[in-house]
């Protein structure tokens, strides 16, 4: 067995189950051993960054990791913006990289590059295999450091380590995706909440799911109120679960949401932080005179944690809930609150969305949280160009399950190349693009940050028309059926219509 092989068969053996790739040469012997391995799917990628971000809503949907398949330096780097968002997400992923032969490093040939370098600020754990005898144990930590460190792993594979033998598959690691909650600190966090005038418990990770989300309510009932993170990495959400609010994006409205606040509780989640600095403004969103305390850190089960924090203050045993409620049909000239109202009526249940809508999927959100049961997935680092890649990856991972991408047209402009992945893979994904012709929440930072009055050159920089993107010509080119609609009324026939049609889909909703 070659190294490439034992590598291979070693994630197979660990549970992987899919492979989003963008080989090159040096990827060679991968792309041999994918094909002697049935037990993974593999998927062709034209960009890294579909790949990656695949991988991360593969692993948002799935609980475990996929793996992908790039090109030596600069394919990781083409990939690096949705690996960042995987990161910040906590979503675990394989990244196997190939370079060079060892023997031909030195010689400095065009694509050589510091791969161990790039993929460190990436990366939970990142080693390279310098022998085929190193194959099968470095795939399987990789596979154990990207579970237990909650975040992407970079293997990097020497093409002579590839190609060699001999080399042996590894037996599976022990790996702890979570860490079990300290009973001591949940009862110190709940004696400060009892004695709080205002306290908040701020939440993330699994405590946006399941029981966690129970447990979340239960909180709510004892009259502690909960919000969320702005952006963590899914949240269960619709009738008949608890709707937690969301903290702001704008650091002002959060802190004007916080008024008066004395105690804040994180549970799964760290001190929130503003996006940006913005001059003569604070960093940490928290009020003045705050305390800040961590019943539960990013590497506990959230989950677990809250419903020992719900038994310690005493809560209910049920909390309230979301009704379900179905918009009436919009009409007129579209608008993003008569696409939040079509989605609501006919989103169907057990749906998953992916989220890079940017600011016309806020009131999306709001609307839809009283839709038929779904799961959202967020833009969890900011990096636009995510939600059509999460698309692909979640509609991998649950393929009985319905995918709806909303992303905007400068932001799937990023990733576009996704849609041929749908195409190929016959992957049951709706697109929606809000086409605005604009960078729209630029122009809104722009003010925001106090650069100034926008002249013709800024205005320039933040437009997106001149031309404008035929968004549903783009998405035929590459084998999607997709309509275009100005009007609330064909929005609706056409979401209605295409949502419950099988394979990939877009509507270009202009606004």
């Amino acid at each position: 067995m070659f190294g490439a092989q034992a590598l291979v068969t070693t994630l197979a053996d660990c549970g992987v189950r899919a492979c989003f790739a963008n080989p090159g040469t040096s990827e060679m012997h991968l792309v041999a051993a994918l094909d002697r391995e049935p037990r993974i799917r593999s998927v062709l990628a034209l960009f890294e960054g579909v790949a990656t971000g695949a991988a991360d809503g593969y692993a948002r949907i799935a609980g475990r990791p996929a793996m992908t398949l790039l090109h030596l330096g600069s394919g990781l780097a083409n990939g690096g913006a949705n690996l960042h968002n995987a990161r910040k997400g906590r979503s675990p992923i394989v990244n196997v990289v190939g370079d060079h032969a060892t023997y031909h490093l030195h010689l400095d040939a065009p694509l050589t590059s510091d791969i161990l370098g790039l993929a460190r600020p990436l990366s939970v754990w990142a080693k390279s295999a310098p022998t085929p005898a190193h194959c099968g144990t470095l795939a399987a930590e990789a596979y154990a450091a990207a579970v237990s460190g909650r975040g992407p792993a970079t293997l990097i594979l020497p093409a002579d380590s590839a190609w060699t033998a001999p080399a042996f598959p590894a037996a599976p690691l022990a790996s702890t995706p979570a860490h079990a909650p300290s009973a001591a600190a949940i009862e110190a966090a709940a004696r400060r909440i009892k004695g709080a005038a205002k306290p908040v418990v701020l939440i993330a990770g699994t405590a946006l799911q399941g029981e966690g989300l129970a447990a979340a309510a239960r909180v709510e009932a004892a009259g502690v109120r909960v919000l969320m993170d702005t952006f963590p990495a899914i949240q269960a959400r619709g009738a008949g679960r608890f709707a937690p609010s969301r903290m702001q994006y704008f650091g002002e409205m959060a802190l004007a949401d916080l008024a008066g606040v004395d105690l804040m509780a994180l549970v799964g989640t760290r001190a929130p932080a503003a996006f940006f600095a913005y001059p003569g403004k604070p960093s940490i969103l928290a009020p003045e005179g705050c305390e800040i305390i961590s019943a539960a850190d990013e590497s506990t089960d959230a989950g677990a944690a809250l419903a020992l924090l719900a038994d310690a203050l005493g809560a209910p045993k049920t909390g309230p809930v979301s009704p379900l409620s179905r918009p009436g049909a919009p009409s007129g000239d579209l608008s993003v609150a008569d696409i939040a109202a079509s989605i609501a009526r006919h989103l169907p249940e057990n749906a998953i969305v992916a989220d890079d809508g940017v600011t016309s999927s806020l009131p999306i959100y709001a609307l839809t949280q009283s839709a038929a049961p779904h799961d959202w997935m967020f833009l969890t680092g900011g990096a636009i160009g995510a939600g059509m890649p999460l698309a692909v990856g979640a509609a991998v991972a649950a393929p009985d399950r319905k995918v709806v991408a909303l992303t905007g047209d400068g932001a799937g402009m990023y990733t576009n190349q996704a849609l041929w992945t749908m195409a190929r893979e016959g992957l049951d994904v709706l697109t929606i693009v809000f086409a605005n012709r604009s960078y729209r929440i630029l122009n809104i930072e722009f003010q925001r940050t106090g650069a100034g009055n926008m002249g013709p050159t800024a205005h320039q920089m933040l437009s997106l028309d001149g031309p404008a993107v035929d968004w549903a010509a783009l998405a035929r080119a590459q084998g999607v059926e997709a309509v275009r609609v100005t009007r609330a009324e064909e929005f609706d026939a056409a979401f209605e219509r295409l949502i419950g049609a099988p394979g990939p889909k877009l509507i270009e909703a202009v606004i």
